[in-house]
């Protein structure tokens, strides 16, 4: 699966950039890594959608359709995949999109981060299925107004910011819960939505919400 599904240790602070950043690590900054892409990927914008729906049905009756457009706060039943043995349905409510500081970026992933805006988006994960789901993670990515991508792909979290959390051992049941946070970061326009792409059936109509 892709890199929404991967778990990260907190610690680690790696930076993927198409906005012009030097391949070069400096000195000082034993815990990051940046590297320069030819160029910015820009995910294809959804397609518009009249009014946001809060739980809108796929033809298979029980997830959110692919292209569903949401508000913060709307709940997303979703499939998901962590390893082959880790399947299940989720249901994942974007709880708030929240600015945060440069300084706190370059605090974390050093010089290289220097120019880039932090954005937090905070959910609740919760086990719909009932299957085992112990210690997935998962992902959501921020986009831009118009739905194209920030052209940073980080991993890692700000401790005491954006702690990103792996689903505890007893996330096994119908019902369990847990929160935990993606961290996203724009060096142009700011992060107005979080979307979900994971799976053949999302990744050109991911699901997103808006904040505001």
């Amino acid at each position: 699966m892709g890199h929404k599904g991967r778990a990260v240790l907190a610690a680690a602070a790696v930076i993927t950039v198409g906005l012009g950043l030097s391949a070069c690590n400096d000195d000082g900054d034993a815990d990051a890594a940046a590297k320069e892409s030819p160029s910015a990927s820009t995910p294809a914008e959804t397609p518009a959608s009249e009014e946001p729906a809060e739980e809108s049905p796929a033809a298979g009756g029980d997830v959110t359709a692919p292209g569903t457009k949401l508000k913060v706060g709307d709940r997303a039943v979703l499939p998901f995949e962590y390893t082959s043995e880790k399947k299940g349905t989720i249901a994942v409510t974007v709880t708030a999109i929240e600015k945060g500081a440069e300084a706190d970026m370059v605090g974390a992933f050093g010089a290289k981060a220097k120019g880039m805006t932090p954005y937090y988006i905070k959910m609740k994960v919760e086990n719909v299925g009932g299957t085992d789901l112990s210690y997935a993670s998962l992902k959501l990515d921020g986009d831009l107004e118009g739905g194209a991508g920030t052209g940073v792909i980080l991993i890692g979290d700000l401790p005491g910011k954006c702690d990103r959390e792996n689903a505890p051992a007893d996330f096994t049941a119908k019902g369990a819960s847990f929160e935990t946070c993606s961290l996203s970061a724009t060096k142009t326009a700011p992060v107005v939505a979080a979307s979900f792409d994971e799976g053949d059936a999302y990744e050109d109509e991911p699901v997103v919400w808006a904040a505001g």
